[in-house]
């Protein structure tokens, strides 16, 4: 074992001080951690550097009833337990437990506490030297899933910690929450699980970079998801049925904010506090709402009558449109943060950068060229078009300038091919159209004869960053190359304008020349004064203005004392985090193509590609591994309790047996990192009832189980509980309903066993622990009548 302090606790509080120093754990009989020690199970910053034992502390080993109450102490070993007469004819089911529990020796030594607490079993997880970094351990992927699973949950998974796909999101959407609700067909519930913290997904589903799909666990076995795809077929599903999810605030606060501009970061915040019942009015000083949804993001990838139905959708939730209103000439700043409570600024990034290389005025701005393409074109046709910038701008710059006509379109960038920002499906789409691309180049000169322009003189770069990361490109001046054009369109970035401002007004700025906020709540450096999107981080992604529109107006309703919590909880939420998927579709490696117009089709007005069905959507959606934890926990005695109605006693609180167990990293229960247990308490059963349990492993003694069982039948409320089928104890209320004031038979407890086991999904080596388990109950139950 690596080295650890070890010292012998005199009390539960000087324990408890101990752990309060953290990487501190404790041993009482020691069964299960010395052996996870050993064999290097953790990774290092989970390996304890000191263990505190609590055999040392007096008055946690006893056996005694008080009051119509049992009650053991936490380090009272099994062995003991299991011979107590009292236990055996009065809570026979945690004799049976505490006897089944390995061999003689194990039971001399293991104790209650430590049975309850051990860690879960998995064979990924427990492998020795760390060999599978799994989601208990703060990887990113459960092993089993697609491994060998043969002893795992056959009723779900547990949701240990965040997943990947959502960690990737910028706006932290729970990706596998509103895949599992689409699977068992409940799609408002999959459509508020979203707008949790998007308030437009059929615009996202369409636009967004998708870094989700980045980390797709699927990914390492064939395909990602298609979560763009299943997303827009949610998206396109709330805008159809929009009377059920953008609804008028049933209360209004009095307060008032003010937003200034119009796109995604400002549609957010708009949406966020409306919804908490604010007087919201959003400024833009352009014809029609959008920013640059409206007018920077072509009509092919982004329909503008989506954008038109979505503002006309906020209209109807009572949030105004004030346009063609330009802040600093139609209105002061003075007069808007003087009338409204609070002022969002969301301007956006629409000035062009200074490049500062020879003829750069005879260039275009790609940006400009985007909000009038038509007219820009005109006379153009038929010329080369040269376009500089890796971006999903650029790309749209390309594309774009294709369709409309250019001969032929060429697109250099710093990057190289695999990182360039924009994402593989524009870059896709632009080769597939025929756009040229040059990846690794910077831009030289404008090469031009008496202002005409003539083409680009390109050089190589050799890495847009330094060796921290920082851009700061690098060229080799001795590589040169001559890309020939009549047409050069600079999409290289864009700068944030905040001239409206009077200098009294101004906000602090950062060292990139963005408005500087608070990360936590959009705050600017005047006191309810917030700004979000491009204007605060340069040109980013739509779904990452959408993020911080919302963090704003939650920062926002914080500021004006508005008492709101905008969060849906889930199915998977309010069921302890159990998280199930369609086992079948770990099989189905065919992933969802959206459907598109052939390159013969494609225009300008008409969007390339295609909703996905209902029926399509919810296929891909089984594909999602909806990835939990899927290692079983194993304690024999938990069972037991929890038919009992036990309660766990700690240095800080009660809790029932049942409330006790939870999926952390890397442990399996409530307790918080400087909690002991410190005793059980276990009501007298109802007067006539009888308790079993029943344990099945492969061999009869020092095994784990496979499927245990515990029963309390007699009382009023008949009692079943299983473990080693899932992540934590599982009560199998369907089989305690079947029972429920019935006298047991053969019939009914074996209608009981297949209750049991009613919502069982096992993965696709377990499904043999079913029938176990059908057993196992039908044979506790008719035990209580012999």
């Amino acid at each position: 074992m690596k080295p650890f302090n070890h010292t012998n606790a005199k009390s539960v509080k000087e324990a408890v001080k101990e752990l309060g120093n953290g990487r501190t754990t404790v041993i009482a009989g020691a069964t299960d951690l010395l052996g996870t020690l050993k064999d290097y199970v953790l990774p290092d910053f989970q390996y304890p550097k000191t263990v505190v034992n609590i055999k040392s502390v007096p008055g946690l080993d006893f056996i005694k009833e008080e009051d119509g109450t049992l009650k053991i102490g936490a380090v009272t070993r099994l062995a003991d337990i299991a011979d107590n007469q009292i236990i055996k004819k009065k809570y026979t089911a945690l004799a049976q437990a505490a006897c089944s529990v390995a061999t003689p020796h194990v039971r001399d030594m293991g104790t209650i506490g430590g049975n309850l607490a051990q860690l879960n079993r998995c064979w990924y997880f427990r492998k020795p030297d760390n060999r599978f970094n799994c989601l208990r351990k703060g990887g990113k992927e459960c092993f089993a899933i697609t491994g060998d699973n043969r002893f795992h949950s056959i009723f779900g998974g547990y949701k240990a910690r965040t997943t990947s796909c959502t960690m990737e999101c910028p706006a932290g959407t729970d990706i596998p929450g509103y895949m599992s609700q689409i699977r068992s067909g409940n799609w408002d519930e999959a459509a508020q699980i979203i707008m949790n913290v998007n308030p437009m997904p059929a615009i996202t589903a369409r636009v967004c970079a998708h870094f989700c799909q980045n980390g797709c666990n699927r990914s390492n076995s064939d395909e990602s998801v298609l979560i763009s795809g299943v997303e827009r077929t949610v998206g396109d599903y709330i805008m159809e049925n929009s009377g059920k999810f953008y609804r008028v605030p049933e209360k209004e606060t009095g307060k008032s904010a003010a937003v200034i501009g119009s796109g995604p970061s400002g549609l957010s915040a708009a949406y966020y506090l409306r919804k908490a019942g604010n007087k919201v009015t959003v400024f833009d000083s352009k014809e029609e709402a959008g920013g640059m949804l409206m007018y920077a993001i072509p009509a092919y990838r982004l329909p503008k009558d989506l954008v038109r139905r979505y503002i006309k959708i906020l209209e109807d939730m009572g949030i105004e449109f004030r346009l063609n209103t330009t802040i600093g000439k139609d209105i002061k700043a003075k007069v808007l943060e003087k009338k409204y409570d609070s002022v969002y600024y969301a301007t956006g990034a629409w000035k062009r950068p200074v490049i500062g290389i020879a003829g750069e005025e005879l260039t275009e701005f790609g940006l400009d060229f985007l909000v009038e393409v038509n007219k820009w074109m005109e006379g153009k046709i038929g010329t080369e078009v040269i376009v500089t910038g890796g971006g999903n701008v650029a790309m749209d710059v390309a594309v774009t300038a294709k369709r409309l006509g250019a001969k032929k379109v060429t697109l250099a960038c710093l990057e190289p091919r695999d990182r360039m920002p924009a994402s593989s499906e524009e870059i896709t789409r632009a080769e597939e159209e025929g756009i040229i691309i040059m990846p690794s180049w910077g831009l030289s000169r404008v090469v031009e004869e008496n202002g005409v322009v003539k083409g680009m003189e390109l050089k190589r770069c050799l890495s847009p960053w330094d060796k921290n990361g920082s851009f700061n490109p690098l060229y080799d001046e001795n590589e040169k190359i001559t890309v020939n054009a009549e047409n050069i369109l600079m999409a290289v970035g864009q700068k944030v304008d905040l001239s409206f401002l009077e200098k009294k007004y101004q906000m602090q700025l950062n060292k990139q020349g963005f408005i500087d906020v608070s990360e936590d709540t959009q705050m600017t450096s005047r006191l309810g004064i917030f700004a979000g999107g491009d204007a605060t981080t340069g040109p980013a992604t739509v779904i990452g203005a959408v993020a911080n529109g919302h963090r704003a107006a939650n920062g926002m309703n914080n500021f004006l004392e508005v008492e709101y919590r905008n969060v849906y909880l889930s199915t998977t939420e309010k069921n302890n985090k159990i998280v199930r998927f369609d086992p079948t579709g770990v099989t189905n490696t065919n992933a969802f193509k959206l459907k598109e117009l052939n390159s013969g089709n494609r225009c300008l007005d008409k969007e390339d590609s295609f909703t996905p069905s209902m029926e399509e959507a919810d296929t891909e959606a089984r594909r999602c591994f909806n990835c939990g934890c899927y290692a079983v926990n194993i304690s024999d005695t938990a069972p037991a309790l929890i038919a009992l109605n036990a309660k766990i006693v700690t240095d800080k609180r009660t809790i029932d047996a049942e409330e006790f167990f939870d999926v952390k990293i890397p442990g399996n229960t409530v307790l918080a990192i400087d909690e002991i247990i410190t005793e059980i308490h276990v009501p007298s059963p109802p007067q006539g009832s009888k308790s079993v349990f029943k344990k099945f492993a492969f061999r009869k003694t020092i095994d784990f189980p496979v499927v245990n069982c515990a029963v309390l039948t007699g009382g009023e409320s008949p009692r079943i509980c299983l473990n080693a089928v899932a992540p934590k104890p599982y009560r199998a209320f369907k089989a305690e309903k079947s029972i429920a004031g019935k006298i047991i038979n053969e019939e009914i407890a074996e209608a009981a066993g297949a209750a049991a086991v009613a919502e069982a999904q096992p993965l696709k080596d377990a499904g043999y622990k079913i029938q176990i388990t059908k057993t196992l109950v039908k044979r506790a139950l008719l035990e209580t009548i012999k």
